[in-house]
This record gives C-alpha cells, structure tokens and sequence, in this order.
C-alpha cells in the first residue's frame, strides 16, 4: 500500500505543478501573491482558479500513472469558497489567503490504522522528495485525518491537498463534514 500512496502523492503534486505552469505560467490565469490576506485578494481570482480547474482536472488525472490507486477527489465548489472567504474575512487576525484556501483540489484515500501507522513512519523523506508543503493530523469536532498539502514552494499557486482517512473514521468523518 505504501507504493500506492506514494505514486498518489508523486502524481498529485506533478499533475498541481503541470497545471499551474499550463494556467499561470502561459498567463491565462492571472499570477497573484497568495501571502496575502484576503482583503488584498480579488475573489474573482480564486473563482476563475477554481472554474479553470473543475474544467481540466480530468484531463490530468487521466494522464497521470494511478492504475491500481483506490482515490476520490473534488474540486471545491463556489458556495464552499465563498463561505471561507466570508469566514477569513471577518476574522480578527487575518491570515494568507495560502493558509487557509488549501484545498481547491483534494484527493482522499481510505487506508487501514497500520498503513496510516507506515505513512507517518516515511512521510518526512516524501516531504523533501516531492515538494510536499506540509503534512499534519488532523483531529476536532469528531473529525480524524492526516493531511498533505501540495502548493510546489510558491505562493503563486493555490495549494491542493490530500486527505488519509482511517477506514475506522470514515463514518464519523463524513458526519462531521455535514455540520
């Protein structure tokens, strides 16, 4: 299983590099400094980000070398961005739009306790051999995962992230995401 889930983060962050150079580098999509808080931000940006993405992420993943990798993913819709922009907004202490939009993208695998238990045990050598941004458990409000964000050490690029579940948790999980 540890193959597995290493060609999946492999693939997540080479197919996240691809099409950031495809969007921003080719200046179809406008380059914006996402160090920046919010209120220095146009949301629009983040909308034609997002649209730009749900249109060709399937194209990519077709591409990539996941034969044989058990994934879900989504793109976050408008409604969910417009509520965490809205939340971030009116917070007190205003954070980089890059801390806290950190999954537009997201992958989600189901493993078991010892594979999850194996992931924690090599994760710091795919951290520096995959660009993996940063890598944290996850555990409040009923919710339990381990999370790997993938933004390839640019503020430019919104950062994608990727989810480990415990197949123990799921049921909990996807309750506490309905809240």
């Amino acid at each position: 299983m540890l193959e597995k889930v290493e060609r999946l983060i492999s693939e997540i962050n080479q197919i996240h590099r691809s099409f950031a150079v495809d969007y921003f580098d080719t200046g179809k999509l406008e380059k914006v400094n996402l160090s920046r808080t919010i209120e220095k931000l146009n949301v629009d940006h983040v909308h034609d980000y997002r649209a730009s993405l749900q249109e060709s992420i399937n194209y990519y993943l077709m591409q990539a070398n996941l034969s044989g990798v058990e994934y879900f993913y989504r793109v976050k819709t408008t409604e969910s961005i417009n509520s965490k922009v809205e939340r971030y907004s009116g917070h007190p202490v205003q954070y980089p739009v890059n801390v806290w939009l950190s999954d537009i993208f997201g992958c989600r695998m189901v493993l078991s306790t010892e594979d999850i238990e194996a992931i924690e045990d090599v994760i710091d050598d795919w951290t520096s051999l995959y660009s993996v941004t940063d890598w944290y458990k996850v555990e409040k409000d009923g919710y339990k995962g381990l999370h790997i964000c993938f933004k390839n050490k640019n503020n430019f690029y919104f950062a994608w992230e990727l989810q480990i579940w415990d197949e123990v948790d799921v049921e909990n999980n996807i309750k506490s995401s309905k809240r």
